[in-house]
């Protein structure tokens, strides 16, 4: 057993620099060299377990989770999301600065991650931020009986949709889809769905979760969900900490 209050603090309230040299979140964060994909999911929850405050994750965000948040995209080749947390978050395309367009161009990656929705049924408002407020086309995966007018009005848009063999969105073929263009560093952003989907069938490398230093209660659901248990054991490769009490952990599948 070992103390964890020795975490590397982030973002201090009061100004000074922490104790612990602010950390290279980019090193911390580092994806491992393979050539196979690796999914990292991340998440914020309360400390009694919530996924949202008020419908939305954001309502849980601290700096400190803000910060990791932008690292873990800047980090990533694209960003995947289930169709129900991209209308519930109003998603759009990833936002990239000048400094880390340019870490991202020396590791040989595109200057900004594309967004991937996974959506079986393909019914996205094609005139939403996905296709209008981005720098690149998003990605759409959809299954084989999605909708022939929904698929039609997105790739109008300038979507990029690709259509699974089954009528749902396996794992196996959204992360085979992704590696055929080169997507291996793979961040996914939810929803709890998408999440439990990809833990029942075993796809999930890492997680990194961090808890919001407040107590909700309410009816808010869990991080994942799935119809059956899927028991993954997982090891902490990294805890962070902030002086406002938000801590986050960056888990591993345990070998």
């Amino acid at each position: 057993m070992h103390s964890l209050l020795h975490a590397t603090c982030i973002t201090p309230t009061d100004g000074s620099e922490p104790v612990d040299a602010t950390p290279d979140l980019d090193a911390l964060y580092a994806y491992p060299d393979t050539a196979a994909p690796w999914v990292r999911v991340n998440f914020v929850a309360s400390i009694d377990g919530a996924r949202t405050l008020g419908g939305r994750s954001a309502g849980l965000g601290t700096p400190a989770d803000h910060r990791v948040f932008s690292a873990l995209r800047g980090l990533a080749d694209v960003v995947v999301v289930g169709a129900g947390t991209a209308r519930d978050e109003n998603y759009g395309g990833v936002r990239i600065d000048d400094a880390t367009r340019a870490a991202r161009l020396a590791r040989g990656q595109a200057a900004v991650p594309p967004v991937c929705v996974v959506s079986a049924s393909g019914r996205i408002d094609p005139a939403g931020r996905l296709t209008t407020d981005t720098e690149v086309a998003p990605i759409v995966v959809v299954g084989s009986d999605a909708d022939e007018d929904a698929v039609a009005a997105l790739r109008a848009a300038g979507a990029d949709v690709v259509r699974t063999r089954s009528r749902s969105v396996p794992s196996a073929d959204l992360l085979g889809l992704l590696a055929e263009r080169g997507l291996v560093r793979v961040l996914c952003e939810g929803g709890p769905t998408l999440f439990g989907a990809l833990l029942a069938d075993d796809a999930v490398d890492e997680l990194c979760l961090t808890t919001s230093p407040m107590l909700v209660a309410g009816g808010a659901g869990r991080i994942a969900e799935s119809t059956a248990d899927a028991v993954r054991a997982m090891r902490p490769e990294a805890v962070l900490a902030d002086d406002d009490g938000t801590l986050l952990v960056r888990w591993v599948r345990a070998r």
